[in-house]
């Protein structure tokens, strides 16, 4: 198919023509939940508790989107490997089931959802003073799980055929609706934590649709058709296969923070884990560009290695560690030269800058080590490698930093939870881009 065929023209050219559009996609993102923080820091004398509050949701959200990553990121890859051998019909047949499986998915998501949300939540690390704020964000989120999942999950497949500039107005056109819908609700409305949430879910349902439109619509080369909706065991086991490292890498995510909710409530308290939930929201805005150029590089690499051009597949792996790198080493500079700056964005209380500079300096200790890591498990990802882009993310999050947000604080007190992040990124990402070049990259 000479249109939007990876296999021809410049590398570099290919991944920058995707992962500039998605990298502002996943900058614009971070903002569904990045501004609802800002917004609820500015509630006054209840902003401290609310801030820890939504906090204290973040693992519940994250297993959401570790969902939609399942279906989004182990459908996807395929796709683009069967596009460029030429497959279209087993390619549209998985997008259908992909599609497919996310509206099942939601649904059992959301009956879960509100028969475990309270005792999720205090196990989360919800205290008494924070729990009524985190039962009003999480009820109305988990209300629409749905659109969250559809435009998350199909919006891969967008960007997989090489609509990357429609792949960035899916996520436009929610965040925008999320900055105008937000202080009307929180503020004007009166509705605080209820009033974040809600303009969320109204937010995503506009992604969703969006999404949904363009792949049943004339521009999508392959769409989503209701007769390729019908799954079958060998194509759903082929997208939970390879999915599963997408959705691990996003569970486990689920499961550092909440060890760090933990871990934080029983050597520091409600404070630190509202410095926690600013240190989150700058992390994920400053990891959302390495998401995106590694999430735009994966379509190309999986593309050429399904068409045998391996000289180009090592081209690609080659621009994105070393592009990743520089950022990484950007952005840590940045982040250790103004704290103050970063976290006077979502609160002004002084006991939480006192709390979070310290903190944010010994958290993005190191910084640069994620692009080893993002790179190794891209490349895993895009090659169909499901199992190694698995073990790295357990291995990092599970066998490293969770154990050591519990062991470090013995010796280093509050501090040592913090200190675990960076340990982690030394070791999992030394040891994931090691990996991969022994076992993928000379070997192609």
């Amino acid at each position: 198919m000479a249109k939007n065929d990876f296999s021809k023209g410049s590398v570099l050219g290919n991944i920058i023509s995707l992962a500039l559009p998605m990298t502002l996609a996943q900058l614009i993102n971070v903002l569904y939940n990045v501004i609802d923080r800002i917004y609820i820091g500015k509630l006054g004398t209840e902003a401290t508790l609310a801030l820890t509050g939504l906090g204290v949701c973040l693992p519940a959200i994250t297993i959401v989107i570790a969902f939609a990553n399942l279906i989004g990121m182990g459908g996807a890859p395929l796709f683009s490997i069967e596009r460029g051998a030429g497959h279209d019909n087993e390619a549209e047949a998985i997008l259908g089931n992909s599609f497919a499986m996310l509206l099942v998915l939601s649904a059992l998501l959301t009956v879960f959802g509100f028969i475990f949300k309270i005792p999720l939540l205090r196990l989360l690390g919800a205290s008494d003073d924070t729990l009524p704020y985190a039962n009003s964000y999480l009820t109305i989120y988990i209300s629409g799980n749905l659109f969250v999942m559809i435009s998350l999950g199909l919006n891969s497949f967008i960007n997989a055929q090489g609509f990357g500039k429609t792949g960035m107005m899916t996520v436009i056109i929610g965040a925008v609706m999320n900055i105008i819908l937000d202080p009307i609700f929180i503020f004007i409305l009166d509705m605080g934590v209820k009033g974040a949430a809600a303009a969320t879910v109204i937010s995503q349902f506009a992604s969703a649709v969006w999404t949904f439109s363009f792949l049943t619509g004339k521009r999508a080369i392959l769409k989503i058709k209701l007769e390729k909706m019908r799954c079958t065991l060998k194509r759903v086991r082929r997208i939970t296969v390879l999915g599963t490292a997408g959705f691990t890498m996003a569970i486990t995510n689920s499961i550092v923070q909440m060890a760090y909710n933990m871990g934080l409530q029983n050597h520091g308290g409600d404070v630190y884990i509202g410095a926690m939930t600013i240190i989150n929201s700058i992390r994920e805005v400053i990891y959302m560009p390495i998401a995106g150029f590694s999430n735009g590089a994966q379509p190309v690499i999986g593309f050429n290695y399904g068409a045998g051009k391996n000289d180009r597949v090592k081209t690609g792996i080659k621009w994105m560690s070393g592009i990743l790198t520089s950022y990484t080493l950007f952005a840590w500079l940045i982040v250790s030269l103004f704290p103050r700056f970063f976290i006077g964005i979502f609160s002004s209380d002084p006991e939480i800058m006192r709390v979070g500079v310290t903190s944010m300096h010994i958290y993005f200790f190191g910084f640069f080590m994620m692009a080893l890591q993002s790179s190794g498990q891209s490349t895993f990802t895009a090659l169909g490698k499901s199992k190694q882009a698995i073990f790295f993310s357990i291995f990092r999050k599970v066998v490293i930093v969770t154990p050591l947000i519990f062991i470090l604080p013995n010796w280093f007190g509050v501090n040592g939870v913090f200190l675990s992040e960076p340990i982690s990124n030394f070791i999992g990402g030394a040891a994931c881009f090691i990996t991969m070049i022994i076992m993928v990259y000379k070997r192609l």
